[in-house]
C-alpha cells in the first residue's frame, strides 16, 4: 500500500506558490475582465487568497454555467478566477503524489500524454489483436459519488488541512444532471441522499476524476491482466478471443458497481479491430489511416458559414478568425486531411497547399496527402 503522506498544506498555502497558480490559471485568460482585474492588484490579491486557506475561511464562490452543444449537450461550469487559483495550487501539491500511481496507458489530462497518444497507442494495440471491448462509463462526471471519492483521496493523503480543502472542492460542486441509479445494498432513499457530480471544467475535476477511475486500470491491467487503454471514461481492451472480452465486460461492471458506476449500454461493445472505430474525435481506419467524424465537419462548416457573416458585417478581425479556427487546424492536422482543409480554405490562410505564402505546397504538406 502506498505511503500516505501528511504536511502538504503549507506549500498549497505558500504566497510564492499561489502567485504561481494564479499565473499558470491566466494563460489565455488574461483579456477578461475578471483575470485581468486579479492580475492588476495581484499580490494584494494573492495574500488575501493566502489568509482565507490558511484560517480555513475560503469557501468556493458560484459557477458560471452553459451548454455545449456538439457531439451532445453538456453543462459546463466555471469557476470563479479566484477559486481555479486555488485549484492550480491544490492539484500542483497533490497531483504528483496520485500520477506516481497512474498506470502508463491513461492518457486523459496528463502531461507528456493526452489525445494524439491514446490515439497512437489504441492503433498499436488494435493491429496486434483481433477483437476489442470499446467501453464507456455511463454519464461518468455526474454519477462520481461524493464519498468514495474522499475515501480515495485518504488513501494516499494523510494531511488534514488538505483533505478538508478537498472536501471543500467537491461539496461545492454545483448540481449536475440527475443519475438515480440503484446499487446492491441501496434502500428506496439512496440515490436522493448521496451527494454525486462534479463539474466539467475544474482543474480539479480532472485530476478527480482520473483518481476515481484508477482502481479500474489496475483491476485490468493487473487482475485481467488485459490489454488496456483509457481516456477519462473512455476504454477499450483488446484480445484475439471475442468470448473472453465479453467475460471481461461482466468482470467490469461487477467491479465499477463497487464504486457505484454503471456501463453505457449502448457505447459498450465489443467488436473486431479490422472495422473502422471513432476514438476520441477520430474515426481510425486500417494502417494509419484517419479521417474526421461527418458531425464534425459539419459543425465546422457551420461555424466557417457565421465567420463569414461576421467578417462582412465587420465584427471580426483576422486575429480573433484566426484565434477561433486555430485549434481545429491543429486537431485535423492529425488526420489524413490535406484534401479536406483544402476544399474548406482553399486559397486563404489554413489552405495547407499555400500556408507559406508562396503558393507552393510544401514537402511535409505532400507527404501528408
Amino acid at each position: 500500500m502506498a505511503r500516505r503522506e501528511s504536511g502538504l498544506f503549507p506549500a498549497i498555502a505558500d504566497f510564492t506558490a499561489l502567485r504561481e497558480a494564479a499565473l499558470r490559471a491566466a494563460r489565455g485568460k488574461r483579456h477578461k475582465p475578471r483575470v485581468a482585474q486579479f492580475l492588476a492588484g495581484l499580490e494584494t490579491e494573492v495574500l488575501c487568497l493566502q489568509r482565507e486557506l490558511l484560517d480555513e475561511r475560503w469557501q468556493p464562490g458560484a459557477y458560471t454555467e452553459f451548454i455545449v452543444r456538439e457531439s451532445k449537450p453538456r453543462l459546463i461550469s466555471a469557476a470563479p478566477f479566484r477559486d481555479r487559483v486555488v485549484h492550480h495550487a491544490l492539484c500542483a501539491v497533490i497531483g504528483p503524489l496520485f500520477e506516481r500511481g497512474f498506470i502508463r496507458r491513461s492518457y486523459a489530462s496528463r502531461k507528456g500524454r493526452g489525445t494524439h497518444r491514446a490515439v497512437a497507442s489504441y492503433e498499436q494495440l488494435r493491429d496486434r489483436y483481433r477483437h476489442v471491448l470499446r467501453a464507456d462509463v455511463f454519464r461518468y462526471f455526474p454519477a462520481i459519488d461524493h464519498a468514495v471519492l474522499k475515501q480515495d483521496l485518504r488513501r494516499r493523503i494523510a494531511c488534514e488541512r488538505t483533505l478538508r480543502l478537498c472536501d471543500t472542492i467537491i461539496d461545492g460542486s454545483n448540481a449536475q444532471e440527475p443519475v438515480n441509479l440503484y446499487f446492491p445494498g441501496d434502500d428506496l432513499f439512496s440515490p436522493f441522499e448521496r451527494r454525486r457530480g462534479l463539474p466539467i471544467g475544474n482543474l480539479t475535476s480532472q485530476l478527480f476524476g482520473n483518481l476515481y477511475l484508477d482502481p479500474l486500470d489496475h483491476y485490468v491491467s493487473e487482475v485481467l491482466r488485459a490489454p488496456y487503454l483509457r481516456y477519462l471514461d473512455d476504454f477499450a481492451l483488446f484480445d484475439d478471443d471475442a468470448g473472453r472480452l465479453a467475460r471481461w465486460r461482466e468482470d467490469i461492471a461487477a467491479f465499477l458497481e463497487k464504486r457505484r458506476l454503471r456501463l453505457h449500454p449502448i457505447k459498450t461493445f465489443v467488436t473486431e479491430t479490422s472495422a473502422p472505430a471513432q476514438f476520441l474525435g477520430y474515426v481510425l481506419g486500417p494502417g494509419s489511416r484517419r479521417r474526421l467524424p461527418e458531425e464534425n465537419i459539419a459543425r465546422l462548416r457551420g461555424r466557417l458559414r457565421s465567420l463569414r457573416d461576421r467578417w462582412r458585417a465587420g465584427t471580426v478581425s483576422p486575429p480573433e478568425v484566426k484565434q477561433i479556427l486555430s485549434s481545429w487546424i491543429v486537431y485535423a492536422r492529425h488526420a489524413n486531411t490535406v484534401g479536406l482543409r483544402h476544399g474548406l480554405f482553399r486559397g486563404g490562410w489554413f489552405d495547407p497547399q499555400w500556408a507559406d505564402g508562396t503558393g507552393v505546397a510544401g514537402a511535409a504538406t505532400r507527404r501528408n496527402r
